[in-house]
């Protein structure tokens, strides 16, 4: 029988948040507080450059393949049930990291910590959309949510420069088991049970597909630059990935229950999301992966140093995410989007004069924009994803989201790993040449965010949003939802 979320009262609601936005802190500075142990983890493991992008994707990239079948999943199983599940392979992974001997552990225990991260970010947005039924409240909820994201993944390089200095770089996991302990407590006493009111159905071979997708693209850009473009295991690999593009095209549409709902993507705000969401982060992913090299290995800093210069990235994050999130309620998306895309691509583009005696202070207003950015972008882009679609898609709508999310970091690492490779044994000036490619990179995406900002913001845009909503509540009613015109058109 279907679960809805009973009404709450404000108080429980308010600590029904925090307990979700913890578990989203501990998942998302995971992605970010890996970077700045990469050069102990290099020297310590005597990793290769690959390894260390490994040590990163093998994280993200699980989190990218399975968010939407976690969403779903937590739609029809309960979303407090599987978010316990994910609280507890989160811990036992961290746990595993924080003992690894070797790299190849390391790499293992990662994923299996983003396992468990699968059940959680997606499925607690889905929470609070459900705590917060009404439009307003939930547009400030998901902006406070959205911002404890923003801010773990800005201030995880200070907590782990901290940790690494002075603890080792094993203590930049072993802090998240006490953590995910006390939430798997307060989970147990303060979130109620909710399910969607419509359970979907398993796709094992939707599955299958995203894994032989996301795998193929992420192996081939990783191990490109030791094996060779045209070696024949990476056109293998490249021919995998579009042959499952190809059956995703042919295969989920025929349905009912598919893990890739691309009937959400006949909404033009929906589908814009997913880029921008997918465009954000692997700028913000490239970024992290270089400038924390840069920093230790070519300006010679320490952990914590190189993290506190990244502090005004989470200061600003701080003030602008709960402001761009009432913004948002009030006034729509279109304004933080356009100045998040412009601020993405001047970082980029100012990120371009960096060189190893570049001022600090310079440095340090560069990563101002950065901070902008990251702190004008997940609220409008979480809000979009969402508005307009039924309750009972609440899950798969936010686990699209989160997927872009990660798939957009997992690409930006590979992508800027592949750049600055060969040039970061050698450091210094040799380095700084190579990442001017990844800056490049940055500013073509933050002209990209800029575009489809506006693009999605439109009237016509919003059209197409309503007739999608229109076609998922005649599927709710049980309608045929191929007989539903969705932006003027069948």
């Amino acid at each position: 029988m279907p679960q809805p979320m009973p009404e709450l009262s404000h108080r429980r609601r308010l600590l029904v948040l925090a307990i979700c936005c913890a578990s989203a802190i501990v998942v998302v500075m995971d992605i970010s507080i890996v970077n700045v142990a990469l050069p102990s983890i290099r020297h310590d493991l005597h990793a290769s450059v690959s390894g260390l992008q490994w040590t990163v994707d093998a994280y993200t990239l699980v989190l990218a393949t399975f968010l939407v079948l976690a969403g779903s999943a937590a739609d029809r199983l309960g979303r407090r049930r599987v978010f316990q599940i994910g609280l507890a392979a989160f811990g036992v992974g961290s746990l595993l990291c924080g003992l690894a001997p070797s790299l190849p552990w390391l790499i293992a225990a990662r994923a299996l910590q983003a396992v468990g991260g699968t059940m959680l970010n997606p499925v607690a947005m889905a929470i609070v959309a459900n705590t917060f039924p009404h439009p307003a409240e939930r547009a400030r909820a998901i902006g406070v949510f959205a911002s404890s994201t923003g801010l773990s993944l800005a201030l995880g390089p200070i907590l782990g420069g901290a940790l690494v200095d002075g603890f080792g770089w094993h203590s930049i996991f072993w802090i998240n088991v006490p953590i995910v302990a006390a939430a798997l407590v307060c989970t147990a006493l303060f979130v109620p049970e909710s399910r969607a009111a419509r359970a979907r159905r398993v796709d094992p071979v939707g599955q299958t597909l995203m894994i032989l997708l996301l795998g193929g693209v992420v192996f081939s850009i990783t191990e490109s630059r030791q094996l060779g473009w045209t070696s024949p295991v990476i056109l293998a690999l490249l021919a995998v990935a579009a042959l499952a593009v190809l059956g995703i095209l042919a295969y989920e549409p025929r349905r009912v229950d598919p893990l890739l709902e691309l009937r959400l993507f006949r909404s033009l705000p929906f589908g814009s999301a997913i880029l921008m969401a997918l465009f954000a982060l692997c700028g913000f992913g490239a970024f992290l992966f270089v400038t924390t090299q840069y920093l230790q290995e070519v300006r010679g800093m320490s952990a914590l140093a190189a993290g506190l210069c990244l502090l005004p990235v989470g200061a600003l994050v701080v003030v602008l995410s709960p402001l761009t999130g009432r913004l948002v309620g009030a006034r729509g998306p279109r304004l933080p989007l356009v100045v998040a895309g412009g601020a993405l691509a001047l970082g980029g583009g100012a990120s371009l004069w960096l060189g190893p005696a570049t001022p600090l202070p310079f440095v340090l207003a560069v990563y101002l924009l950065f901070g902008v950015f990251l702190g004008t972008i997940n609220p409008p882009i979480t809000n979009t994803a969402v508005s307009g679609m039924p309750r009972s898609m609440t899950g798969v709508a936010t686990s699209l989201a989160s997927a872009g999310r990660q798939t957009g970091t997992t690409l930006g690492v590979a992508v800027s790993g592949t750049i600055v490779g060969s040039a970061l044994p050698r450091g210094g000036t040799a380095f700084v040449a190579a990442e001017r490619g990844v800056w490049w990179l940055v500013l073509g995406l933050g002209l990209s965010i800029v575009a489809l900002g506006l693009l999605s913001t439109g009237r016509w845009a919003l059209r197409t949003a309503t007739g999608a909503a229109a076609l998922f509540e005649e599927v709710e009613r049980g309608g045929n939802p191929r007989t539903v015109p969705v932006g003027g058109r069948f």
